[in-house]
């Protein structure tokens, strides 16, 4: 009889300690809930009279210990994601370990061999960003099983909104869809003559056009479509790294201010639109074109900055293929109308998977203008915005005190710095449930949550997904999340500077 190899034993062994957790936070699911719910609820802790965030801070982790161990948990994850280029440099740093192994031709130690193979795929795993919070899920469950007691954990997750994952799911398959593809195309073209239809052009039309589109087709729709078109108009050229980074930092803060001409697109103005009953004429007067102002100037300075190498970039020679591969106007249309009625009842998640396996079935009859629906990138990008909605739970003890204790321009600084260790939906949703916001306050939060939207991949739903389309532009270690923060620094500035003016 064969025994395992040391990959199958560790794997077998990460299996059982994973189901054992798993078990012991799902145990007494059936069971009662402590009476104070959790997480803890803000009105729980009566420190309304409290004066001072330090005190009223210290006080809510006396009053629930919790509170300190899951914040602590959540800000390791974020740590991690700055880590995930080092984990994955040790990754294939084991995967040339083995193939010089292999390589020889001569007696190869299995054991060895079997570690490194183990080990560079535990650190290829944790290198993707995309399943950071996921697994940081293991000792936040962990830490609830032994400070909350048995079922606690599987009663909060059925409270958990998994709306919006699933929406960015089935919105970025479709986004991706050929026939999507070729109307965007189609269209940016149009802008991109202009300029003679340059590489620079597209570049231009891309980054200027295709975020605003975001206010319309929603924002993971619109990050979906500038990515893939980045990609084939623009990083297939080889630009140099300093540009690579540039464009992406512009991409990911046109895209969190772009979607802001509505009331629909943006997730961080979704969450208070209703309760403050903003409409699209008030988004366009209070954020849409002072977004559009932003995304004009920041592009027009990048372009100045690298004028010579965008205009040195040669167009790759047309093979023909595109007028082969035409889709039909009758499919785009039908696309087109699927996008709209997912965007439509996106706040149904059961209608949404609906309309998608509708789409999936739509797609397997017209094969022959299709490309293969790759489900692979929504589906981390959306185990990657579940994890990070689960996490955001836990964390409204602290966020909430910190808003309510800012003036209009601290509090759009101070939710600009926020939302880069946050989602920036879940800064504006605390800051709905905040009793008493003056009108300026509230242009202040939604302001600076959407402007500190591209300062890292957590900050803005859609990153992750322009991460995860463009990341294989960006070396063997894919995108640095320093210096993604580096290079949206100065868009994230002239989006901070144009909105305190103007607020």
């Amino acid at each position: 009889m064969l025994k395992p190899t040391f990959f199958a034993r560790r794997l077998i062994f990460a299996v059982l300690v994973f189901w054992v957790c798993l078990a012991g936070c799902l145990y007494g699911a059936g069971g009662a809930v402590p009476e104070e719910g959790f997480p803890t609820s803000l009105e729980s802790y009566a420190d309304a009279q409290v004066q001072g965030v330090g005190a009223k801070l210290l006080g809510r982790i006396q009053a629930d210990p919790f509170n300190l161990v899951a914040t602590l948990i959540f800000f390791a994850a974020i740590v991690h994601t700055f880590l995930a280029a080092k984990f994955r440099a040790v990754s294939h740093r084991f995967e040339v370990e083995c193939e010089r192994m292999t390589a020889g031709g001569v007696a190869v130690n299995l054991r060895q061999l079997d570690r490194k193979k183990f080990l560079s795929v535990v650190f290829h795993f944790l290198g993707e960003v995309e399943a950071v919070f996921g697994i940081w899920l293991i000792p936040l469950g962990l830490a609830i099983l032994v400070m909350k007691g048995p079922g606690v954990a599987s009663h909060y997750l059925s409270g958990v909104n998994f709306t919006e994952p699933i929406f960015v799911v089935v919105i970025m398959a479709i986004a991706s869809s050929r026939p999507i593809l070729q109307f965007a195309e189609g269209s940016l073209k149009k802008f991109a003559y202009f300029g003679g239809g340059s590489p620079a052009a597209w570049w231009f039309a891309i980054l200027t056009i295709g975020p605003l589109l975001g206010s319309f087709i929603t924002e993971p729709a619109a990050m979906t479509i500038c990515a893939l078109l980045l990609a084939g108009k623009f990083y297939k050229l080889n630009p140099s790294m300093n540009l690579r980074y540039v464009t992406l930092g512009l991409l990911f803060v046109h895209i969190s201010i772009g979607g802001t001409l509505t009331h629909f697109a943006a997730p961080p103005v979704v969450m208070v639109a209703g309760k403050w009953n903003w409409d699209t004429p008030f988004m366009l007067l209070h954020f849409g074109w002072k977004a559009a102002a932003c995304i004009v100037i920041s592009n027009t300075l990048a372009f100045l900055v690298f004028r010579r190498e965008l205009r040195s970039m040669k167009a790759a020679v047309s093979t023909g293929r595109d007028k082969i591969s035409a889709v039909p106007v009758p499919i785009i249309l039908c696309h087109l109308l699927f996008i709209g009625f997912v965007v439509y009842t996106a706040h149904y998640a059961a209608m949404v998977v609906v309309t998608f396996m509708f789409f999936l079935a739509f797609v397997a009859a017209t094969e022959r203008n299709q490309d293969a629906i790759s489900l692979r990138g929504p589906v981390l990008v959306g185990f990657f915005l579940a994890g990070l909605v689960i996490h955001g739970g836990c964390q409204q003890w602290w966020i909430e005190p910190v808003l309510t204790s800012l003036n209009p321009t601290h509090l759009l600084l101070g939710s600009t710095v926020l939302t880069a260790f946050n989602d920036n939906a879940a800064i504006t949703y605390l800051a709905s449930l905040v009793p008493g916001f003056s009108d300026q306050a509230k242009l202040a939060v939604v302001a600076g949550a959407v402007a500190g939207g591209g300062l890292t991949v957590i900050a803005n739903a859609p990153n992750p997904a322009g991460q995860s389309i463009l990341q294989s532009y960006f070396g063997e270690n894919g995108v640095s999340a320093l210096k993604l923060f580096l290079a949206a620094l100065i868009p994230t500035a002239i989006c901070v500077a144009v909105f305190l003016l103007l607020l």
